[in-house]
This record gives C-alpha cells, sequence and structure tokens, in this order.
C-alpha cells in the first residue's frame, strides 16, 4: 500500500538522507527526485509529461517547483541520468527559477544546451562520462553505464555520509547494444559488494514477464521489410530514439536508398547527435532533403520522422491528414510506426494508423511485428539488478502505481525484506538513514500545465471548465434592459457553440429566449443589479435547457444597461 504522511514541519535531521521525488513516481515520465543531506541537496533528473485526453490545450506537464523553492539555498546542482524529455525537459523552466550547474553525459548535454539556448538560458554544462566520480557537497556521484533507447545513458550511485544511495534511471540489461556499450556489470557487482543502503529501480516495465529484447531485433525486422517493400518506406520513431535512426540509416544504404530526415525535432537531435559522434552516416551522399523525395523513384528512397505518437502537428500526422507540403502518401508506401504508444496516445496513434491505410499504405506497428523494442528492464532484469546490488533497503521508482506495486512483489521473491521497502508517490518526504527508511512529510507535487506561453496559470478549474465546454457547448445570452425599469429593451439574441445546430434548433431557441425575456420582465426590483440578472438568467435558462435536453451547458448571460 503506499505510504502517506504530515506537511513537512522538521528540516533535515544528522545522519539522516531526506529524498523528496517532486514526479516520477506513481505516474509515468515528469521525472525529477531531490536527494538532500544537512544543507546540500542535489536534483537528479527535471523531465516533463505529456497531457492526458482531458488536459484540454495542455501542451506538456511540468514538476510542481514548490519544494525546490522552499531549499534553494540549499541546491548545489542538476544531475542528468539521460537526454529524454521525460528527464530532461523541464530544465528550461526550473533553471527560470535555480541557478544551479548541470551534470551529464555529452550527448545529453548537447540535447539540453540546443534547449537552452532556444530559451536565451545560460547555464554551466558539465560533462560527465560513465565511472567518473564527482564530489558536489557532501555527496561523492559515481556514473555508471547502463543501456536504454539512448546512447549515453547513465546511472547514479550517490555516496553520504550515511551510507550508498543508487539510482538506476532508465535501463534494460542488452547484451549486444546497437552501440556496441554493454551495461556496467563490473561497477554494479562491485558497488553491491560494497554494500547499497538504498536502490531507487526503473519499474517502468515491471508488469513485463522475462527479458526485454534486444535492439539487434529491430535490425533484423528492418532488412527484412526493406527487402520487401515496394515503394517508399517512412518510418516514424522517437526524435531520441538515436540507435534506431542508425538502424535504419545502415539498412537503407545496404539496399542503396537514400534516406530525407523530417520533422524539427528529428532534424535537431540528428544534428547534435552527429556533431558528437553517436551518430555516423554509412556513405556521405545517403541523406536528402524532403524536398529532394520525387527525384528519385519511390523503391530508392525512405524517410526518418517525427510522429509515432500521433501529435497532431507532427510529419506522420500531417502525411495522414493529407496536409503534408512535401509527401503525399501513396498505396505503395510502408509505414512502420516504431515506437510503443505512451499511456493516453493510443486512441490518436489508432487514428493515425486507419487514416494511412485509408489511403492504401501499409502499415507495420509493434503488434504486428517486431519494429519496436523498449528500453526499460523487464522483470528477470530487474530481479538481476535487486540481486546484484542487494540493497538494505528498496524503493520502485518510474512507474505507475500497478508498475510499483509488482516491483515489491519482485524484491520480495528475491528476498528484499518487506519491512524495508517504500512504497511512495511523488510529493513523499522520504527519510532514510542506517538502520530506518520512512515517510516524514507530504509536498505539493501536484501537475504544473504549460499552455502555450503559460506556465501555471492554467489549473483544475480551468481544465474543468474545458472539459465542460467540451461536452455540452456554450450558450451566450446577449440582452439590453432600461436601466431603470429593469425591463427588456430589445429581443433577447442567443448564440450557440457546441450545444446544438441552431438553423435546426429554431424551435428551442426561440423558447429560450422566452424564457430569458420572462425571466428579466418578471423580476420586481425596479433598478436590479447587472449581477443578479445575470445569475437569475444563468440559473432559470439553465435549468430549462437541461429539460428540454438534459444537457448543461455553459451559460454565459452579457447584460447591458441603458
Amino acid at each position: 500500500e503506499i505510504q502517506r504522511s504530515r506537511p513537512l514541519t522538521r528540516d533535515v535531521s544528522a545522519g539522516v538522507v531526506r529524498i523528496v521525488p517532486i514526479g516520477g513516481v506513481g505516474e509515468i515520465g515528469k521525472n525529477c527526485m531531490v536527494v538532500e543531506y544537512g544543507d546540500d541537496a542535489i536534483v537528479i533528473d527535471c523531465g516533463i509529461t505529456f497531457p492526458d485526453a482531458d488536459m484540454f490545450g495542455v501542451d506538456i506537464v511540468i514538476p510542481n517547483f514548490t519544494y525546490l523553492r522552499e531549499i534553494r539555498h540549499k541546491l548545489r546542482a542538476f544531475v542528468v541520468t539521460h537526454g529524454h524529455e521525460d528527464h530532461i525537459g523541464a530544465l528550461p523552466y526550473a533553471l527560470r527559477e535555480f541557478d544551479a550547474p548541470i551534470y551529464g553525459s555529452r550527448l545529453t548535454l548537447g540535447l539540453i544546451e540546443v534547449k537552452l539556448e532556444e530559451w536565451g538560458i545560460q547555464a554551466k554544462l558539465n560533462t560527465v562520462k560513465a565511472r567518473d566520480t564527482i564530489e558536489i557537497g557532501p555527496f561523492r556521484c559515481e556514473f555508471f553505464h547502463v543501456c536504454h533507447s539512448i546512447p549515453d545513458a547513465m546511472g547514479l550511485a550517490i555516496h553520504t555520509p550515511v551510507g550508498t544511495l543508487v539510482h538506476t534511471g532508465d535501463f534494460k540489461l542488452d547484451h549486444t547494444p546497437v552501440d556496441g556499450i554493454p551495461p556496467d556489470f563490473q561497477t554494479l557487482g562491485r558497488l553491491g559488494g560494497d554494500g547499497v543502503l538504498l536502490l531507487m529501480a526503473d519499474s517502468t516495465y515491471a508488469d513485463r514477464k522475462g527479458y526485454t529484447p534486444s535492439e539487434r531485433v529491430i535490425t533484423e525486422t528492418l532488412d527484412k521489410v526493406f527487402a520487401e517493400a515496394p515503394g517508399r518506406i517512412i518510418m516514424a520513431t522517437f526524435s531520441s530514439l538515436v540507435s534506431r535512426v542508425q538502424q535504419l540509416l545502415d539498412v537503407a544504404d545496404t539496399y542503396d536508398r537514400k534516406v530525407a530526415l523530417i520533422g524539427r525535432s528529428m532534424e535537431r537531435t540528428f544534428k547534435v547527435a552527429s556533431e558528437l559522434g553517436y551518430l555516423r552516416l554509412p556513405n556521405p551522399d545517403i541523406l536528402i532533403r524532403a524536398d529532394e523525395l520525387d527525384r528519385y523513384p519511390a523503391d530508392a528512397v525512405a524517410v526518418i520522422c517525427t510522429g509515432s505518437q500521433g501529435e497532431p502537428r507532427s510529419a506522420l500526422v500531417r502525411m495522414a491528414n493529407r496536409d503534408h507540403r512535401q509527401i503525399e502518401i501513396a498505396p505503395d508506401d510502408t509505414v512502420i510506426l516504431s515506437a510503443s504508444a505512451i499511456p493516453g496516445n493510443e486512441a490518436r496513434v489508432n487514428r493515425t494508423i486507419d487514416r494511412l491505410i485509408g489511403q492504401g499504405a501499409s502499415v507495420l506497428y509493434e503488434q504486428l511485428m517486431p519494429v519496436h523494442v523498449s528500453g526499460h528492464a523487464s522483470q528477470e532484469e530487474l530481479k538481476f539488478m535487486l540481486t546484484t546490488l542487494q540493497p538494505k533497503f528498496f524503493m520502485p521508482v518510474h512507474g505507475e502505481r500497478r508498475h510499483l506495486v509488482e516491483h515489491r512483489r519482485l524484491a520480495e521473491s528475491v528476498g528484499v525484506d518487506g519491512e524495508h521497502i517504500m512504497m511512495a508517490e511523488s510529493g513523499a518526504v522520504i527519510e532514510v538513514s542506517q538502520d530506518d527508511i520512512e515517510i516524514v512529510a507530504q509536498t505539493d507535487a501536484s501537475n504544473v500545465f504549460v499552455d502555450g506561453l503559460g506556465v501555471g496559470d492554467v489549473g483544475e478549474v480551468v481544465l474543468r471548465d474545458r472539459r465542460h465546454l467540451s461536452e455540452d457547448g456554450v450558450v451566450v445570452v446577449v440582452v439590453t434592459v432600461d436601466r431603470h425599469t429593469g425591463k427588456c429593451l430589445t429581443e433577447p439574441d442567443i448564440i450557440s457553440r457546441g450545444f446544438v445546430y441552431a438553423p435546426e434548433s429554431e424551435d428551442l431557441l426561440e423558447a429560450a429566449r422566452e424564457r430569458v425575456r420572462q425571466t428579466i420582465d418578471e423580476g420586481d426590483h425596479p433598478d436590479p443589479e447587472t449581477d443578479y440578472l445575470q445569475n437569475k438568467i444563468r440559473t432559470n435558462l439553465g435549468r430549462h435547457l437541461f429539460q428540454k435536453t438534459r444537457r448543461r451547458p455553459i451559460i454565459l448571460p452579457i447584460v447591458t444597461e441603458v
């Protein structure tokens, strides 16, 4: 059961490390965790998550920085495990408030640097590599290589005066990774031998049995697709999935196909990864511009684009909607969705697939053939991590509640004492000593919504109104009254949007106008307040419309006195 506690009332005690996940525990994405000892604190990752389907108009969701504001005088650094958006996407928002250096790998910092340049933010970026150890206040941070779906991913061992904490970051145990660098089993073994006080491990795939397949599986699938595809091949994937891009480039070169990159984030990531040496061109002439595709036969080109999550403005979705400037889907096209749908995006992804199929394309996705493998460890790999590190205390992170609970079961199955497993969610203030781990308080870890340029100005009340508008629409009532008598001077005007189709509902709207007129003319106050009339119209008309339609539109009365 998830543990909860009271508001924070005390400072960090001696001999205690405080851990505060302000995102990423009990949820997918928005990963951000504070580690605090005495008067010093570091933050591990600072990411975003994407809005749910009912978060109308919201672009992204970022962590709530309330706790960071409370301890800003202690904040020494941001330490980043890898370059995915759910780990780095909120850094520009954090760095507008907090002046702290960032530590990460070359590729991770390269992606962060581009992001900060777009925002006009300067920050001190410190490059570290696997097996480096750095001192940040009382923390001795040791980095170790892990495999994930982006190069340069690292886990973190934080040596503190109380004991060693290990944070795996996102990982899987891939013995044949595309970049040829396997997980650092040697360092994991040494850490386990030296003693780990607390392990915090990725739980995203804790409900998946067995092992997560190696990235090498994708190469075999792509080879088969390229050998049989009669026309263009269009692969949509995450822009940060650098190894997948490399695989397509290599297979395309084998089959003498030119490759075009489409999508702003894809082009940006490709540029950074290439400049830093994480992507290589199998031959210097393989890349072409999107506007050059028509110069080559369809069976001599391939496209790598964004849109694997059905994002409305992405390249693949524009192709599916027939409004892409340069690519129109043809019957011989083969489209590969090389990504899993993020929870909440399934409907958009399925809609995109249906529209592509409707235009005659052959669409390949995860359920049909192995065109994607996850970057997260499945159950047997999670057991390996637990048995290798043998932590005294264990805390599952990076997953929804069901993932955390399943990870707890796995830990108990390999001998971790159930009393030593911390089940928490974002916002828990956790203290760990050499003898105990407990939740001592709770901090605000509610979602902060980013809508356009607004950060946090869209809250639950605004979202509730947007949901209401989406369900029942809005009715605007415009009426002019005599300021002396309080009677109608003109026929009330009713404007409906998302409620009923006006030309086919004239009788309903006429009856509504009559109800508004009666509401005003039946008033016994000779000089009523405008607010009073507006509330009366809202109440009476709302009751009338519900009786006639069983709908509750938002009613906006506009009363003008003359």
